[in-house]
């Protein structure tokens, strides 16, 4: 069955079509362009292009396809570049040159054999979401997951491709290497679990005054030129997880380019391989279509949840959640809907909030434990933090790292206002740092913050009267806080300092602090 254009207004189409559902992925026009279903009525329907729509014309023909959006799981996910859409990026440039022709994608390129290594056998019964068997890709054990539970009656071991049956369950049901996931659901799991483990991301900063643990969220709100983009690729590099998936939503193509050829020439500090090794790429810069931008976020989180199956631990970083707000209040605008604050749709907190909810720390179908940790850039228009994407964020993140306009003029990076950012992990994961590093972590780091609260205190008063008015012991701690901002809070990320151990950042703060106790205690038998 299929239907008609009826009319186009931009990248909104209206087909006469009946039968389809909300979210339906649809091959509109002569050119077979993708497109979502976002609007149902009685006898027509509204389709959001993913591609650019000019071109085609008013009944032009309108093909439903019974599915969602999907992504396709399975081995030969890493290392790789893909769009909005999950398409091979670099599949698509030796295809068709440097440009994206629009239109469905099928590649044609011979896709190498994998052993695969059962870990099933004839006769046993297998649960929904059970590893049927693995294979290697490089470094990383590939799972096989089982979409159905049943008796195996058929597996194969060996060298296998990814169109031919691994095993075979009782019915007749297949088990493939790959497999469909819809990317608007998110993947099942046991049970999440409420245990806190820390994230090193290398920046003093964020470890010791703002810990990250592991399946939780952060975003990363600052206003133009604080270097949101410089401590996202940073953390990429030097997080200590197993998988990275990197997403340039809405991003300038320039900064995407560079991106890839710094992970394409670095080595992992952690496995000694190749950064792309571990890392997923997911690009829809700012010239690519709306829709496909809004679907970007939603691909790239299935993948990392595939992984996070595995028993991994992943981490997804998007740069810019703004962006992808933006897609939705123009989509949103193109359907006539009524706007909320700024323009943006009314269900922007509860998409926002949907979104989160899909980090955390699992027990998973397979019984592993993996978590996904969410790390977002925010890019409030003008550095104005009471805009709604940021307050969206706000009410559901676990940390909040603000990104200071006037530290970024001053040019200390990280630019994060240790005044005005806070985690919600701080007690928890402090004191697994207490244990593994060193147990006075938690208690140099309030003596940190008393000194840099102090100093914001003596500030103020030396505005007014000068520095050279203020008490000996008063100069002894702007003195200290100076060198706690300089040397220890700001890093370079193009130096060897870009990324520091735990181990490597107690020294540093302790040696500080120890010798701002010993001139205190000098200063202070000097009065007596």
């Amino acid at each position: 069955m299929s239907g008609r254009i009826i009319g186009i207004s931009g990248p909104t189409v209206s087909v006469a079509l009946k039968g389809l559902k909300l979210h339906e992925r649809v091959i509109v026009g002569d050119a077979r362009l993708m497109g979502e279903v976002v609007r149902v009525e009685h006898d027509r329907a509204i389709v959001q292009l993913y591609e650019n729509t000019r071109g085609i014309g008013v009944r032009e023909p309108v093909e439903p396809t019974s599915a969602e959006l999907t992504a396709t799981l399975g081995p030969g996910l890493l290392g790789q570049m893909f769009d909005g859409l999950q398409r091979p990026l670099e599949a698509m440039r030796r295809q068709s040159g440097p440009f994206i022709v629009a239109g469905e994608f099928t590649t044609v390129e011979e896709k190498p054999r994998m052993k695969f290594s059962p870990l099933k056998n004839v006769g046993d019964a297998i649960r929904a979401g059970e590893a049927v068997g693995f294979v290697e890709e490089g470094a990383f054990r590939q799972d096989i997951f089982a979409d159905a539970a049943g008796i195996v009656e058929e597996i194969v071991q060996g060298a296998v491709d990814s169109e031919s049956a691994i095993a075979v369950l009782r019915g007749g049901r297949k088990v493939l290497l790959h497999h469909p996931w819809p990317v608007r659901v998110a993947r099942p799991c046991r049970g999440k679990l409420f245990r806190f483990e820390p994230l090193v991301t290398g920046q003093r900063c964020i470890d010791f005054l703002f810990p990250l643990a592991k399946g939780g969220t952060a975003i990363f709100p600052g206003g133009f030129g604080t270097g949101k983009t410089i401590l996202e690729q940073s953390i990429a590099k030097f997080a200590n997880v197993d998988i990275v998936v990197y997403v340039g939503c809405g991003e300038r193509g320039n900064e995407m380019a560079e991106m890839l050829d710094d992970f394409s020439a670095m080595k992992d500090r952690w496995t000694d391989r190749p950064l792309m090794s571990r890392t997923i790429v997911v690009v829809n810069t700012s010239n690519m279509p709306v829709a496909a931008r809004e679907s970007s976020i939603y691909t790239a989180v299935t993948m990392a949840e595939y992984y996070r199956d595995m028993g991994y631990h992943v981490l997804l970083l998007a740069d810019s959640l703004s962006r992808w707000a933006e897609a939705l209040r123009e989509i949103s605008s193109a359907l006539e809907e009524m706007p909320g604050d700024e323009g943006y749709p009314t269900t922007l907190a509860s998409r926002m909030a949907e979104f989160f909810a899909r980090a955390g720390l699992v027990e998973t179908l397979d019984g592993k434990t993996g978590s996904l940790t969410l790390m977002l850039s925010v890019s409030p228009p003008g550095g104005d933090f009471t805009e709604p994407v940021t307050q969206a964020c706000m009410r559901t993140t676990g940390s909040f790292f603000m990104l200071d306009t006037a530290l970024a003029h001053r040019r200390h990076f990280p630019a994060i206002d240790w005044f005005q950012s806070f985690s919600l992990y701080e007690e928890e994961v402090a004191s697994h740092f207490d244990k593994e590093v060193a147990p006075d972590w938690s208690t140099l780091r309030r003596q940190t913050r008393a000194i840099l609260q102090q100093e914001e205190k003596l500030r103020e008063v030396a505005e007014i009267v000068g520095t050279e008015s203020l008490q000996e012991s008063d100069r002894l701690v702007m003195k200290v806080a100076e060198e706690i901002r300089t040397k220890f809070l700001a890093q370079n990320a193009y130096t060897d300092d870009a990324f520091s151990t735990p181990q490597q950042t107690h020294q540093k703060i302790k040696a500080i602090l120890d010798a701002y106790a010993i001139e205190k205690e000098a200063l202070d038998r000097g009065k007596k």
